[in-house]
């Protein structure tokens, strides 16, 4: 379309942590066939993105490292790779790379020696920028840096500067932005503002596994900085679940106009909530989570997928789900029924959260040993000296301890063991 050829009008695609080829720790044993279809969705998702790039007629790609595992970097994630590139060269498709701590420059084993043109990998040695031509005008120029060791410690940003007529100005980087996102290891660390007054557009990243626009909006001042997200889940941590995908961003007249999030995963992570207040039974809520998973994949696009499921609410069933081996059985009888459907759905574990029937305003204003022990428990909260008990715990137990409390909060905590002793009381609703 002439409008999408006009002098700064293009578009190009930001993705990050490929993770080509990973293993999915803990499936492997428990579902092979599951753990062999998401082993090679990562190579799928890389597809699904190539695919993109084209169908979107970008100028070019960026990718803003961790493009594999680890230092092994198994042969067929190489090839696919290197084909993968080669497709987008061959659709004038210039493609932007930056290695980051999963796989460093100096750390790994190289399959491929000749990669195809148009493509670009920056060194680790100080960070270039390489302008992105359309006839004589310069639509883009990219400038990146890559890891030389997976232990980078050091403020990569502050060697990006702005550049004199370069057209958009796009970093290339994988970095940890302070105050992001939790559980992500400091490499390259660097604050919001840092990346603000260097001067450029755009901030491609990477290393953070959620999909995140910490700054930057259509017709603003100040310069976007953003995380795509990884391109295919790769674990069961609540980071890795929803869809997962590249940034597709539209450029007019030499500024970013928009963003749109596009889904490359070929298997994704859900995370189900599952009400089990009208269950009457196990029988009535092995049903209701058979239908939730039927719904899930209808909504999926035809992707398969890896379900954890929370069982809440006040349930006839809940004392059935508290029997030893109970979750264990209707977990093995979902997976029966839907792991053989093509996409699959597999339910990688039901916990269960649910309640007793129990009317506790009416027990809590008795006056016998069930009122006593919710007024205890409701004071804990406020007077339980945490700190002091975590600070004598040994140190694998405390780290479970405080494991448990950023999972469920102190509240839900002693809420539930409130519930289950009046439970183990045989407290009659």
């Amino acid at each position: 379309m002439a409008a999408d050829r006009a002098a700064g009008d293009f578009t190009f695609v930001h993705a990050a942590d490929l993770h080509l080829d990973t293993p999915l720790k803990g499936l492997s044993e428990a579902a092979p066939a599951v753990a062999a279809a998401l082993r090679d969705a990562s190579l799928k998702a890389f597809e699904a993105l190539v695919e993109l790039a084209v169908s979107e007629g970008a100028a070019f790609l960026c990718l803003a490292g961790d493009i594999y595992d680890g230092a092994e970097r198994g042969l067929r994630a190489q090839l696919a790779f290197r084909d993968g590139l080669a497709r987008l060269s061959a659709a004038g498709i210039s493609t932007f790379i930056v290695h980051g701590n999963h796989d460093p420059v100096d750390e790994g084993w190289a399959a491929v020696s000749s990669w195809p043109e148009r493509v670009h990998f920056f060194s680790s040695a100080a960070v270039e920028a390489i302008e992105v031509r359309r006839g004589d005008d310069v639509l883009a120029t990219v400038q990146g840096i890559s890891y030389a060791r997976r232990e980078t410690t050091e403020n990569l940003a502050l060697g990006f500067k702005a550049r004199a007529g370069g057209g958009l100005q796009v970093g290339l980087l994988h970095c940890n932005v302070a105050g992001a996102a939790d559980g992500y290891a400091a490499y390259s660390p660097c604050t919001l503002e840092e990346l603000r007054t260097v001067g450029l557009d755009y901030w491609a990243l990477g290393h953070i596994h959620q999909t995140l626009v910490l700054s930057g909006r259509p017709g603003g001042l100040e310069p976007w900085v953003v995380y795509p997200g990884n391109l295919q889940a790769r674990s069961r941590k609540a980071s890795e679940a929803g869809p997962k995908g590249a940034m597709v961003v539209t450029v007019r007249q030499g500024r970013v106009a928009a963003l749109r999030h596009v889904a490359c995963d070929q298997v994704r992570f859900v995370q189900a909530e599952i009400d089990a207040s009208s269950c009457a039974d196990l029988a009535e809520l092995h049903s209701a989570l058979s239908e939730e998973g039927q719904r899930l994949l209808e909504s999926a696009g035809g992707r398969s997928l890896v379900v954890r499921a929370r069982l809440v609410g006040r349930s006839a069933a809940h004392r059935e789900l508290a029997r030893e081996g109970t979750l264990a059985e209707l977990t093995a009888a979902l997976r029966e029924e839907h792991q053989q459907t093509e996409p699959f759905c597999w339910w990688d574990r039901v916990e269960d959260r649910t309640l007793p029937e129990l009317d506790l305003e009416a027990l809590a204003a008795g006056d016998d040993f069930t009122a006593d022990l919710l007024a205890v428990a409701g004071s804990f909260e406020a007077s339980l000296p945490l700190p002091d008990l975590l600070g004598k715990m040994p140190a694998e137990l405390r780290r479970a301890a405080l494991s448990l409390l950023e999972e469920r909060g102190l509240p839900e905590i002693l809420g539930r063991s409130s519930l289950l002793a009046l439970d183990r009381l045989e407290v009659s609703p």
